[in-house]
């Protein structure tokens, strides 16, 4: 081959972390090829048409934290869809108390952190006195964990916060509300290294970092058309409905990765798949102990979605507590839904209960506690119920997962891993992926031994 040839790269996986590791090596300058087995982009945060309407599968937020998203944002021109709230502000309404439904707020003033979310806590009505102070102590000694100490992987977070005061109504109140969301798992199938990432970044780092982004447009707009046209730009060649069928080293440093119908040669390979699938194209030695990989477990996320006939919700959003549901979002405007109807669609992350539920059950659940919450809903008529069901939606960050994730590195020269279930300190999130392909490419680049400059440095 000869050198003035650029060097060639494939993608195995078009969500977040392999359109991510995909554009960072074409800006360096490699030839990329990037293959998905699905017709579209955006791996598990997309969108589909159901009649006029166009539904994301699954309601997905990030924070202002997130700076590893922010940047897939910019660089596919997205960020203007998809804005943060000025400040954070999540009405979270309580039905089950003694007097009657109450909504409080979980808000930050513009102060230095923590106090940034003092008057919040002090004023918040789902807790009691002495547990708000508690939560205050629990804060406190959180802040000081290392979230990367390999000790904390192996304790659940349910445990931790018992040993620090937290009661049972504190940790539902105020701890799974958050973490649930960001976790996929209630506090006792949580490790502690991953909850203290999330609260340590999220509310303790600064006074901002946890006011909440989401799409103002299909995600489907964001993670497909927008980032197939920055591919496009790159200089990258996008082959969707393009199944990776086997990889294998040639002997001279190189690697084929064959598709149907075509073997693919590369220089480069990054495989940005699910575990499981990952496992089993991982060539002999690519990895000491490429069992650990299926030790990952999987957690689903369950979305039902609510057509009404007229506006039964005047908040973008709210959490609820007493009920089984966890947050609602108004996707009204996001789906394309005309007239005076609303769209709205209840996140349940953790569902494992529920995940295979038939719809008719599923709507007579949450029919009547949406009924309980949304005064407006008792006498609307409903135009559509549907669910959507991510069976794995994300990696189970159960205690001891930490020690199973994988590195962007593996022992084949050449051959690197990508996505939201490696080592990239975070939970399975829209910014564990991309930071993954950070990872992925600049470990790349750098046994290449091309300049490198990580995004979010330079960004800094």
């Amino acid at each position: 081959m000869n050198d003035a040839q650029p060097k060639r790269a494939v993608v195995i996986g078009g969500g977040l972390a392999g359109i991510t590791a995909a554009l960072e090596l074409a800006d360096a300058g490699l030839a990329v090829t990037l293959v998905e087995g699905r017709p579209r982009l955006g791996g598990l945060a997309f969108s589909f048409r159901r009649g006029e309407l166009t539904v994301d599968n699954g309601q997905h937020v990030y924070l202002r934290c997130c700076t590893a998203y922010r940047w897939f944002l910019d660089r596919v021109g997205g960020a203007e869809l998809a804005p943060v709230q000025a400040k954070l502000d999540v009405p979270v309404l309580d039905v089950a108390h003694p007097r009657g439904p109450r909504l409080g707020r979980l808000r930050r003033d513009a102060l230095p952190v923590p106090l940034h979310l003092a008057r919040s806590l002090a004023t918040y009505p789902h807790l009691s006195l002495a547990e708000r102070a508690s939560v205050g102590r629990a804060a406190l000694a959180l802040k000081k964990l290392d979230p990367a100490d390999p000790a904390l992987d192996g304790v659940d977070f349910a445990t931790w916060l018992s040993r620090h005061g937290q009661s049972d109504r504190t940790i539902e109140a105020l701890w799974d509300l958050v973490g649930v969301a960001t976790l996929n798992a209630t506090a006792p199938h949580a490790s502690l290294g991953l909850a203290a990432m999330v609260f340590k970044t999220g509310l303790l780092s600064e006074p901002g970092a946890a006011d909440i982004g989401w799409a103002r447009v299909p995600l489907g707009e964001l993670h497909d058309t927008l980032a197939r046209k920055a591919l496009d730009a790159a200089g990258v060649r996008t082959e969707t409905r393009t199944k990776a069928e086997a990889i294998s080293p040639t002997g001279d440093g190189s690697w084929q990765v064959e598709v149907a119908g075509e073997t693919l040669d590369a220089e480069v390979v990054v495989l940005a798949v699910p575990q499981k699938e990952t496992h089993d194209l991982l060539p002999d030695g690519a990895l000491d102990e490429p069992g650990r990989l299926l030790g990952i477990g999987t957690a689903p996320i369950l979305n039902v979605h609510v057509v009404y006939d007229r506006k039964v919700l005047r908040q973008p959003f709210f959490a609820a507590l007493g009920s089984p549901v966890q947050w609602v979002f108004d996707r009204t405007d996001s789906s394309g839904l005309k007239g005076q109807g609303q769209y709205l669609a209840i996140s349940q992350s953790a569902a494992e209960d529920e995940i295979e539920l038939p719809v008719a059950e599923l709507r007579a659940r949450y029919l009547p506690e949406l009924k309980k919450l949304l005064p407006a809903a008792r006498g609307a008529e409903i135009l559509d119920f549907f669910v959507t069901r991510e069976r794995t939606a994300t990696f189970a960050p159960t205690p001891g997962v930490g020690r199973l994730r994988p590195s962007a590195r593996t022992r084949a020269d050449g051959l690197y891993l990508a996505g939201a279930w490696t080592a990239t300190g975070w939970p399975a999130t829209m910014e564990g992926a991309v930071r993954s392909g950070f990872s992925a490419a600049g470990a790349a680049l750098s046994t290449l031994g091309r300049p490198h400059v990580h995004p979010l440095q330079e960004a800094a």
